[in-house]
Order: structure tokens, then sequence, then C-alpha cells
């Protein structure tokens, strides 16, 4: 099999998620890598990662991005690690993976999908995306994520409706062999949106841009290694296959994706600096509140709704006064709930 023909017959994964998400243990999971804190050094800059190998009987490349959306992200390396995910997975994704803590208030993955929207299109988000839920031990132990998403998580929920109700968690509670299912039906699911997208892969003008560079950068490569220099060649140039081994060319090819350069990435168009003055109130008291209930929705489910009714009260009353009134409410909440338990048991 050729080196194209190896490409085209793979699965080109892109895993996303902010710091902490679980990036690198969902890539271990897909592929079976033993967990290395590659990059993650202090001091060291963080950079997109590419690994090929087999799950489930299919050949994959797995694509790891650092956090390029949220609060804090400079300009130029959203700039960077955007380019950088678009070359590595040239000529396009097939699916991106979204990884989302189940235990945190999600914080930036809208902003994430509407990014992928503007990149590729609308169905790289409708079609193309599965939310990959994390941390999900902090779950009760017969707790389904379905129940949980339905009657505590809205903003979790709004995330998997967006990507057309596809979500996934690779942590399952069992051994290998509970793991090694949850990869293969994780592959299944992405096969499934590749199929109904009607699409071979996520396109569009960036993923021609890179796909170009890639083939210029190969050639380039090709000729140096051949004494032939670095002379610019044209991207409608074919590729140097002839005598060239598979491995070879794998390896130049590689190569050319790591060193294909930036992007036109319009980081500015992306990323809006201002927010309209009548949004911004409403959004403020909305990511408040989903703060209070993302982070207390690992309690245990009896308790869940006492917390959060005291966090309610805590927080629209404010100052001493509501901390106080707060913490009564959520403790006569509690009391009431455990007396109601005891008489029905």
């Amino acid at each position: 099999m050729s080196a194209s023909a190896a490409r085209s017959a793979e699965l080109r994964l892109v895993v996303l998620g902010r710091t902490g998400a679980g990036k690198r243990s969902a890539v271990s999971s897909i592929l079976g890598l033993e967990e290395a804190p590659r990059g993650a050094e202090e001091g060291v800059r963080p950079e997109c990662i590419k690994h090929r190998g087999e799950a489930a009987g299919r050949r994959v490349a797995v694509v790891s991005s650092p956090a390029w959306f949220g609060p804090g992200c400079d300009p130029e390396e959203r700039r960077r690690h955007i380019s950088s995910f678009i070359a590595l997975s040239s000529p396009g994704p097939h699916v991106f993976l979204l990884c989302v803590p189940v235990n945190q208030p999600a914080e930036g993955e809208a902003e994430a999908l509407s990014v992928l929207k503007k990149l590729f299109g609308p169905p790289a988000v409708e079609a193309n995306t599965i939310v990959l839920f994390t941390h999900t031990e902090e779950l009760e132990e017969e707790e389904q994520m379905e129940d949980y998403l339905s009657t505590w998580r809205k903003d979790l929920r709004e995330l998997v409706q967006a990507c057309g109700g596809r979500y996934h968690t690779l942590e399952p509670r069992g051994g290998a062999a509970e793991e090694a299912k949850a990869v293969e039906e994780l592959l299944e699911k992405v096969e499934r949106a590749v199929r109904a997208s009607g699409e071979q892969h996520c396109s569009g003008a960036l993923c021609r841009e890179a796909e170009a560079r890639v083939r210029e950068r190969q050639v380039q490569l090709v000729r140096q290694r051949r004494g032939g220099g670095g002379d610019p060649v044209s991207p409608a140039d074919p590729q140097p296959e002839g005598d060239v081994t598979e491995e070879e060319m794998e390896a130049v090819r590689e190569e050319a994706e790591r060193s294909a350069g930036d992007l036109n990435v319009d980081v500015d168009g992306l990323f809006p600096r201002s927010a309209s003055a009548a949004t911004a109130a409403p959004s403020f008291l909305w990511g408040l509140w989903g703060k209070l209930s993302g982070w207390i929705s690992w309690l245990p489910r009896m308790m869940r709704v006492e917390a959060l009714l005291g966090a309610l009260v805590s927080l629209f009353v404010g100052g001493p006064l509501g901390g106080a009134m707060g913490a009564t409410v959520g403790s006569v909440a509690t009391e009431v709930g455990r007396r109601r338990t005891k008489k029905t048991s």
C-alpha cells in the first residue's frame, strides 16, 4: 500500500480540551500507550503531538492539541496551536474529540465549538465532533451519565446537543477488558459520524492550505535527501513516491507536517475581543452559578439539591448575611432529606 493510500485508510482524530481535561489519558487509552508526562515539565512550551498506531483493529492517527480556547490564551499561541493541529491532521481530520471534565463547570468549551464552526463549517461540530467526558470517577458508583446530564448539568447537556447528541467516555468502571471495549465503541461512533456526514473528512480553505504546504515541503525534503537541494516547487507537483520506500515517505511526510509553518488563521476573527454590554451581566451571573453547580455536582446525590439550594440563597442575597442564610437553608434542607430518606427506607 502506498503512503497516500495508507493515509486515506486511517482515521484521523484531533483531541481538544482545556489544560487538565485529560487529553493525554484519552490518547493513551485509544492507542494503548503508557502514560508519559511529555511536555508537562515546567518551562517546556506545550506543542501539538501526533501519534500513529492501531486501535480496535483500525489504523488511527491521533493529534493532541494544547489548550487554545478560554481565558488567558495568548493570540499568537492560539494561532500556532490551531495551525499545528490542522497541519498534523492534514488533509483533514475525520473527527474532533472534545475532552470535557464532568466535575467542573463548562468554561470555554462552547467557544471551542464556535471556533471549529468558523474554521471548518457547521458540520464539523454538528456531525464530526464527539464530547469525550473525563474525570467520571467523581460520579456516584451507580449513576448513569445520561441521568447525570439531564438532572444536574444543563451546561454539559447543551454541549452534547450542539454535537448532534454524541458523547462517550473512556473511563469505564472495570478492568482492561472494559477499557478496550470503550475504545472499540468510540471508534464505532467515529466511523458512524464520518458515514453520516457524507464527507471523507473535514475540509475547508485552511485544510487545503495546510495540505499544499505539506506537499511542497515534502518534495523539498525528498530532494534534499537525494542531494538535489531544496529549490521551491509547485504545490501541484506530484509527490515523488517513485523509488522512495514507504517508510521513508512516511517519515518525510511527518517531518513536513511539523514544519508546514503558520497558516493564515484569523485569530481576531475567531476570538472577538469585546462582548456586548447587554449580555455581559447575564453571562456573568450564569457563569457564576455554573461554577457553583459544577463544583457541587460531584457531591453524593442526596446532598446535591440541598447544597445547590444553599448556594443559590447565598449567591443572590450576597454578603455575610447571604452566606449565613445559605448555610442555614442548606443544613435544614439536608436534615429534612435525611429524615425523609429514613422514613421511606
